[in-house]
């Protein structure tokens, strides 16, 4: 999930200024050993963060591309997936099936954790036994790893993962977020809820400072495996204004930026002290819909309102050409991804046509709720709001709050009938997507259920044939397509930004921030 979105000190974490509550050969391909070097020792990069702040740092409390941008430097997976979208050796040295549902990682020695805390077998025990538990069931991460049954130590430093199904997906998810490996001592010894706001992990950067709704601040880990970073500290800005983190950017308080509007970007473009960084993503945007409220409960509405709206010409006047229209919640990376389902045409005297056959009164009220802070999004919500009105129905826009609308009122629909969702598709695969945004009672799909599409799910998670699990997710994109759930616009292509004196720096893809490489000259 993309959204726009620790400390009270502690001498472990060596906390600076002022603090609120709240084995392998080295480093994997691409990079060159140690990344230090002495005309690097002191240097800080401040980022202009658009998504905002985490809130919560515990790997299995959170689903938010918000957190994969600075976490995925804090802490590391058995794997590691690099912004090349290459899967490599992370914690694990190298890893291999036995059969279909026994997996075998061999793990990587010599590591600590920011604290000192050895990571050993027993920490990856401890990780996912915390993540599969009634902990971890709570939060959004439990759903991705069900296939676990569970998790032995055959020596220190050799882990076998006993599965109840194949999962074909597994080891892109071990390389992020909620299997993340976590300190056992550090967790048992300060719990969880401190752990969430003082996170420890073994990645090249700690967190030493936190301000809430502001700014998070990390500093280099020297004891860091792969070597220590080229940055001694990186500052995460939250600056939701588009034109706040612009100007910062121009003027050199901060050095990248992320999330340039389409917008600005000739104002990027034409400053010679500036690059900008486009990059396909697999983020996809749509007006997600509640199926079960009237009129949208019915899916001739569903299939109205898809074609009313011109998503090519927003994609090119509102988003400058920097988007794909897509047919589903899913773009060309993604493993999937049907290019033989074409999205709904715009057609709004066809739209009329079936209001009037699902006898759908003119004036009919829609709710279409948005992030305020968006501002692209907003142009997209008013544009998309007039070509509704234009069919025949009232459009009530509202804008809240993005932890409001994605944390709050979507899980317990009471966004309204439709509303801005987006979703990073970070495993690069249908199975999650579909799993948690179509399977009944997951976070962000209150009501919406369909037998077949679970049906479809089980056929392809039984098997790590790719042939079976494409054909079976050609029948849910085509389920998907046909009973309009949701109103999908387009895949977007990510715009970052930085001063010229960035060096190393690669605009990922899945938004998750690879910073260790990166030096400024």
């Amino acid at each position: 999930m993309k959204f726009r979105q620790l400390l009270m000190g502690a001498a472990s974490l060596g906390l600076v200024g002022s603090l609120v509550a709240g084995c392998g050969s080295g480093a994997p391909s691409g990079t060159t050993g140690s990344a230090n070097s002495s005309t690097a020792a002191n240097q800080t990069l401040t980022i202009g963060d658009a998504y905002g702040d985490p809130q919560n740092f515990d790997p299995i409390a959170t689903f938010t591309l918000a957190w994969g941008e600075i976490a995925s430097n804090i802490f590391e997976g058995l794997v590691f997936r690099s912004p090349s979208l290459k899967i490599e050796p992370g914690l694990a040295t190298s890893w291999h099936y036995v059969g279909k549902t026994e997996l075998i990682f061999n793990l990587r020695k010599g590591v600590k954790f920011q604290d000192g805390e050895p990571f050993n077998a027993n920490a990856v025990k401890f990780t996912f036994d915390r993540l599969l538990g009634p902990q971890g069931q709570k939060g959004p991460q439990y759903s991705n790893y069900t296939a676990i049954k569970t998790v032995r130590v055959l020596n220190p430093y050799k882990v076998e993962f006993l599965l109840s199904r194949p999962d074909p997906t597994l080891i892109t998810k071990l390389a992020g977020y909620g299997a993340m490996i976590v300190p056992p001592k550090y967790i048992e010894k300060h719990g969880s809820k401190y752990f969430g706001t003082h996170p420890i992990g073994t990645g090249p950067f700690k967190v030493v400072q936190y301000i809430p709704g502001s700014k998070v601040v990390l500093q280099r880990f020297n004891g860091y495996w792969r070597g220590p970073a080229k940055l001694k500290t990186v500052v995460f800005d939250f600056i939701t204004n588009n034109s706040t983190r612009l100007a910062d950017l121009q003027t050199g308080s901060t050095q990248i930026m992320q999330e340039v509007p389409p917008a600005q970007v000739s104002l990027v473009k034409n400053d010679s002290s500036l690059k900008l960084y486009p990059v396909k993503s697999p983020t996809v945007y749509e007006l997600g819909t509640d199926t079960s409220k009237y009129p949208t409960n019915n899916v001739l509405v569903r299939q109205a309102i898809s074609e009313a709206i011109n998503v090519p010409a927003i994609v090119k006047n509102i988003l400058d050409g920097y988007g794909i229209p897509v047919a589903t919640m899913q773009g060309p990376l993604s493993f999937g991804y049907d290019p033989n389902v074409k999205p709904y045409s715009y057609n709004p005297k066809n739209a009329k046509k079936l209001l009037a056959e699902a006898k759908v009164p003119k004036g009919t009220p829609l709710t279409l709720s948005y992030v305020g802070s968006d501002t692209t999004f907003q142009e997209v919500a008013q544009t998309a709001a007039k070509e509704l009105d234009n069919i025949g129905f009232n459009v009530k826009l509202q804008s809240y709050d993005q932890n409001t609308l994605y944390n709050s009122l979507i899980p317990n629909a009471k966004a309204g009938n439709l509303y801005e969702f987006e979703w990073g598709g970070w495993t690069l695969d249908f199975d999650n997507t579909a799993e948690l945004l179509y399977v009944p009672k997951q976070f962000w799909n209150p009501n919406y259920s369909n037998p077949q599409i679970n049906h479809w799910l089980s056929v392809e998670r039984n098997t790590l044939n790719k042939k079976t699990r494409q054909n079976a997710f050609d029948h849910i994109d085509e389920i998907l397509h046909q009973q309009a759930v949701g109103v999908p616009l387009y895949d977007v292509i990510n715009l970052w930004a930085a001063t010229k004196n960035v060096k190393g720096f690669v605009a990922p893809p899945d938004d998750r921030l690879w910073l260790w490489p990166v030096s400024l000259k």
